[in-house]
C-alpha cells in the first residue's frame, strides 16, 4: 500500500459510524482479504473491496472487528481503549494513540 492510501493507521483510536462503537485499529489491510462467504453475508449496502479495511479491537469487549474505512472516523476523545487484548499489539497509550509493540522481523 502507498503511504497515504489509507486514511488510517496502527494505534490510532476510531469510532465506528453506523454501530457507534469505539476501537483502535491494529492492522491495515490496502483492500479487502477476507474471504467470498463473509463478504457476502454483510448488509446489502456492502463498502467497496478494492479500499482499505482495518482490524479493530473493539473497547469494553474482548471482541475484533473487521471494518471498512468508510466505516470509521477518527475518536478525538483523548480516551483509552478497553479490550483484553490490547497487550498483545501495543506498549503504552500516549496523547491519544496507542504506540505498537516493536516487534523484530
Amino acid at each position: 500500500m502507498k503511504q497515504g492510501d489509507a486514511k488510517f493507521s496502527v494505534g490510532q483510536v476510531i469510532r465506528h459510524n453506523l454501530f457507534d462503537y469505539r476501537g483502535v485499529i491494529v492492522d491495515v489491510d490496502p483492500m479487502y482479504q477476507r474471504d467470498d462467504a463473509c463478504y457476502e453475508r454483510m448488509p446489502r449496502n456492502r463498502p467497496p473491496k478494492d479500499r482499505p479495511w482495518y482490524q479493530v479491537l473493539v473497547h469494553d469487549t474482548d471482541s475484533e472487528a473487521y471494518v471498512a474505512e468508510r466505516n470509521l472516523c477518527l475518536d478525538n476523545s483523548l480516551k483509552p481503549v478497553e479490550n483484553a487484548k490490547m497487550a498483545v499489539y501495543f506498549r503504552d497509550f500516549s496523547e491519544g494513540r496507542y504506540l505498537p509493540i516493536n516487534r523484530p522481523h
